[in-house]
């Protein structure tokens, strides 16, 4: 039953089914059959109808709303579809002459016939003709256009309730219990000493809990945002961990770049977690952050110490990791591409986001 609805969510099989269902409807409206040469000549009327609904269909849906509509420019998209049916209906009218009149004229009456014998011409001049048949091409594509909509509301409502969700568990396992323990340990430690760096210790924590709590409301926010919450957490880290580890961040980014929040934080967390916390020597984490023409590019690569074994005992992926893989499909769906290299010696993860 599974792998029935499974096969039925495929789109091409769904499309398929629909077509399948409108040629259907067609020829089973047929009232009077002997008003055709046969029944041939019924499907392959209605047939060729179809053919030039699906033409209309997918050039609309896949051709000129993205290129035209969806950049709000209404004119050319109105333009180009009216060039659109004015050429389906050409192909339609030269089909009917060429082939349609010639096999089946026998069976036409005379009004038919008459129609039959004008030129090509004289038929594409038609203009009550012409908006009738523009009617039916564009029908099936209206259908289409409302179960799009429908299911982008759907998944929109989705989105803002896994976001919510995502938010919550961010709080829970990025910015996790024992990493604000530790802050706090290291903050009381420098005020008994009373350090320099207790003020900054201060700030950063600030800055971190307040972006955290109520800056990243929005599903996508500025980079260079993201860039400064790492950097916050990169300086508490590296204050507890002093010169066990060397930490290399390299970023470039546009002021306009855009992404989801909260996504690289986790990778920045796994690097310190799992190549630094067990490091008896120095520990190396490098960390990039960019931008190119089409994505934003983000990797990261920590040693690991060699001999030691992490406790899995149920072979699970990291809640962390699952979490991300999560806000990636529904922020990101094909437009992301997340790669995961574990080594004896080191940890890599490279991620490419769609620039927003």
């Amino acid at each position: 039953m599974n792998r029935l609805l499974t096969y039925f969510e495929n789109p091409v099989v769904r499309h398929l089914l629909f077509w399948g269902a409108v040629y259907l409807y067609f020829v089973l409206s047929v009232n009077n059959v002997s008003s055709y040469g046969s029944y041939r000549h019924v499907f392959e009327s209605y047939g060729l109808l179809v053919l030039a609904q699906i033409i209309t269909a997918y050039t609309c849906l896949y051709v000129l709303m993205p290129k035209f509509l969806n950049q709000k420019k209404t004119g050319l998209f109105v333009f180009w579809l009216l060039i659109l049916l004015m050429a389906v209906y050409a192909f339609y009218q030269a089909v009917k002459m060429y082939y349609f009149d010639v096999e089946y004229f026998d069976s036409y009456n005379e009004i038919q016939r008459n129609y039959a014998v004008e030129s090509y011409g004289k038929r594409l001049t038609y203009f009550s003709v012409f908006l009738s048949k523009c009617i039916l091409y564009l029908t099936p594509t209206a259908l289409l256009l409302m179960a799009r909509f429908y299911k982008n509301q759907q998944k929109y409502l989705k989105l803002n309730e896994q976001k919510k969700i995502a938010e919550l568990t961010a709080l829970r396992n990025q910015l996790n219990p024992h990493f604000l323990f530790n802050t706090l340990n290291n903050l009381y430690a420098l005020a008994l000493d009373k350090s320099d760096k207790t003020p900054e210790v201060i700030e950063r924590l600030s800055n971190i809990l307040d972006y955290i709590l109520y800056r990243c409301k929005e599903n996508y926010v500025p980079v260079q945002k993201e860039i400064e919450l790492i950097e916050n957490y990169l300086s508490l880290e590296e204050i507890r961990y002093g010169n066990r580890v060397v930490v290399e961040f390299d970023h470039q980014v546009e002021p306009e770049d855009k992404m989801a929040p909260l996504l690289l934080l986790t990778f920045v967390e796994n690097a310190f977690k799992h190549g630094v916390v067990q490091e008896l020597k120095n520990a190396r984490i490098n960390i990039s952050l960019t931008v190119d023409t089409t994505d934003v590019l983000f990797s990261i690569c920590n040693s690991k110490p060699i001999g030691i074994i992490e406790e899995n005992t149920e072979n699970e992926e990291p809640l962390g990791l699952k979490n991300v893989k999560q806000q990636l499909e529904l922020l990101y769906p094909n437009s992301h591409e997340l790669t995961i290299v574990d080594e004896e010696d080191s940890y890599k993860v490279a991620l490419r986001l769609k620039r927003k």
